[in-house]
Parts: structure tokens; C-alpha cells; sequence
């Protein structure tokens, strides 16, 4: 896992219900770099009632015939499958999470020994299910799209209250895609101020370049949704990254978080060769009798930058030449006096 931003690799339902597709979404996390890669773990009954309609962008990416219980019917994945997956994410060097959608499933993912539980945008006001959540005692990402700020404080008051003491907030915009103009980057360094936590940023815009912007930004964790293929049936699918994206988003982050450095101003290692070839030094304007007093007409800087620095010239002014100093010659203290 990388010690810098947290990249999350969202997987969700994007496996259209079909173990060996969740497999392959691992293996594709795994190789495009990922820290860990998400499911969603959820019991249909326990999240939508019969007459619960889909979401607009569901119901035109998998038809208004069916109500949304019988789109999670679809893409519900059975209890013995989600120790397969944890056991492959391990095989593949990667984390594997979840996000739960009511309490039977969190509990599942609790006793599968996940590391931390991901909270959708949509439990953000559930405070029964986050508290019962944060009793585990364990790391938790909130993510907060649809929510303001009262809303978000009175979240993070519940799961502290509850006992979790590791919370890392995620700003977020629910829309699939989302608009860039809607994004509010700076979101994440107020809330950072407000509730005292890391802040990431949930991306569901189009493209990567906003996933990037929050990283320089400051976000300590992105989460991205991604796919085998953006023209699968689902309803998830045309809003995520296909496999060569998220390694691009990976690498273009990675970049960053490397291009970031310090904060120190000083050269780089890489520009000792560059700062003698690019730089000047003091050399003889014109032609300099020995015992003549140095004055300004009587320098020039010209490159290479290996002798003494035109930023050094009151050390010369005033002294005497040695000897003759031929034009072009480049000054040192062993000529002068």
C-alpha cells in the first residue's frame, strides 16, 4: 500500500453479479496499481422497499421496466462469494473493502476481517447504521455527496460518539457523471479544517483530470469507479474508467504526489550538470595589466558557470590583478589581490 494518497479502485456492482467478473476487476485494480479495490455488499430487501424507483441514470442505463429491488436483485452477490474475493485481493497484493449497505452485510464484512469500512453517501444520515458500524471499532471512510455541513457534523458526532477514533471523510458530488462545476474542490480543505480528519475526494466526474486536481489539492484518498468494459449492461458502467484509464489515473497521481516534494526550494540533484553548463562566471571583459584595479567595466559573465558566480562580484571589485589577465580569461581569487 503506498504511504501517500490511498487510491480506491471502485468495483461496486460492476461485476453485474457474476463472481468470475469480480475476480477479473481485482486482478485489473491489482495490476493498474491500486491500494485497495471496493465492492458493495448489500442484502436487496434491506435497502430498497418494492416501490422504490431507480435513479434516473440507472433507469436509462438498464431500462424503467423493472423497479430499482430487482436491479439489486441482479447485482447482489451471495455470501459465500465474498470470501473468494477477499482471498484473491490478498493473493494480488491488494485491500480488499466493501461498502455495506445495512447491517447484516456489515457484520459479514466485519467477521471476513476487512481493515476498514467504506460508508456510501446515501447512509450518511442513517445514524443508527453508522453507529452500529463504528461499535466495531474500526477505521471508517464516510463519504458525504448530497450533504451539507450540519448534516456532515452531525455524521462524524455519531461515529465518534460510537467509538471510532479513525475516520477519514470523503467529499463527493452524487451524480453519475458528475459535473466538474459541481465538483467544489475546495470543499475538502474546509472540512479538513472543520472536523479535524483526512479528507479525500470520491470521483464521479468524467475523464481523470478532476481526480488528479484533488490530489494536488490535498485529498489523502480518491476513489474512482472503474470497468471492464463502458458499454456492459449495469447501471454503473458508462460513468467508470476502463483498465487503461485507472492505470493512467494511477501513474498521473503517482506523478504528482512525487512532483509535490518538500516545499523546500533548493536545485535538484538533476541540475548539478545543468547549473555549470547553464550558468556564468566571471571572466575578463578586455585585456587586465598586472597591478590594475578591478572595476565593473573590466568584467563580463559568460558561460560556463564552474568559476566564481557573477553573484560573488563585490569579492572582486577593488582587487588587484596579479598579473596580466588576458580578455576572456575566467577570474579566480588566485588572480587577483
Amino acid at each position: 500500500m503506498s504511504d501517500g494518497i490511498t487510491i480506491i479502485a471502485e468495483a461496486g456492482v460492476n461485476h453485474n453479479g457474476d463472481p468470475g467478473l469480480a475476480l477479473k476487476l481485482i486482478d485489473v485494480a491489482a495490476e493498474a496499481g491500486a491500494d485497495a479495490v471496493k465492492f458493495q455488499t448489500f442484502i436487496p430487501e434491506k435497502v430498497a422497499a418494492e416501490s422504490a424507483p431507480k435513479a434516473e441514470y440507472q433507469a436509462e442505463r438498464t431500462g424503467s421496466g423493472e423497479s430499482q429491488l430487482d436491479m439489486l436483485r441482479k447485482l447482489a452477490l451471495s455470501d459465500e462469494i465474498w470470501p473468494r474475493l477477499k482471498t484473491r485481493c490478498a493473493e494480488r497484493g491488494i485491500e480488499f473493502m466493501s461498502t455495506p449497505f445495512d447491517p447484516e452485510s456489515a457484520a459479514l464484512l466485519r467477521d471476513l476481517g476487512v481493515k476498514r469500512f467504506k460508508i456510501g453517501s446515501g447512509e450518511l444520515t442513517n445514524l443508527l447504521f453508522l453507529r452500529t458500524v463504528a461499535t466495531y471499532g474500526q477505521a471508517m471512510i464516510l463519504s458525504t455527496g448530497m450533504a451539507d455541513a450540519a448534516e456532515v457534523a452531525a455524521a462524524v458526532e455519531t461515529v465518534r460518539g460510537a467509538g471510532c477514533t479513525d475516520l477519514t471523510l470523503l467529499h463527493c458530488v452524487s451524480n453519475y457523471p458528475a459535473a466538474a462545476a459541481d465538483a467544489n474542490l475546495n470543499a475538502m480543505a474546509v472540512m479538513t479544517e472543520e472536523f479535524g480528519v483526512p479528507v479525500g475526494w470520491s470521483d464521479h466526474t468524467d475523464g481523470i483530470h478532476i481526480a488528479i486536481a484533488a490530489a494536488a489539492l490535498g485529498a489523502t484518498m480518491i476513489e474512482k469507479h472503474f470497468t471492464l468494459d463502458r458499454s456492459m449492461a449495469g447501471p454503473d458502467h458508462a460513468a467508470s474508467l476502463e483498465p487503461a484509464e485507472l492505470a493512467q489515473m494511477i501513474r498521473a497521481i503517482r506523478d504528482l504526489e512525487a512532483a509535490m516534494g518538500d516545499g523546500v526550494k533548493k536545485p535538484a540533484a538533476s541540475e548539478a550538470e545543468m547549473r555549470k553548463i547553464a550558468r556564468r562566471s566571471l571572466v575578463a571583459a578586455r585585456d587586465i595589466d598586472k597591478g590594475a584595479r578591478i572595476t565593473e567595466a573590466m568584467l563580463d559573465a559568460r558561460r560556463p558557470g564552474d568559476g566564481i558566480s557573477p553573484m560573488l562580484v563585490a569579492q572582486i571589485l577593488g582587487k588587484t590583478a596579479k598579473t596580466d589577465i588576458a580578455e576572456g580569461t575566467m577570474f579566480s581569487f588566485e588572480i587577483v589581490e
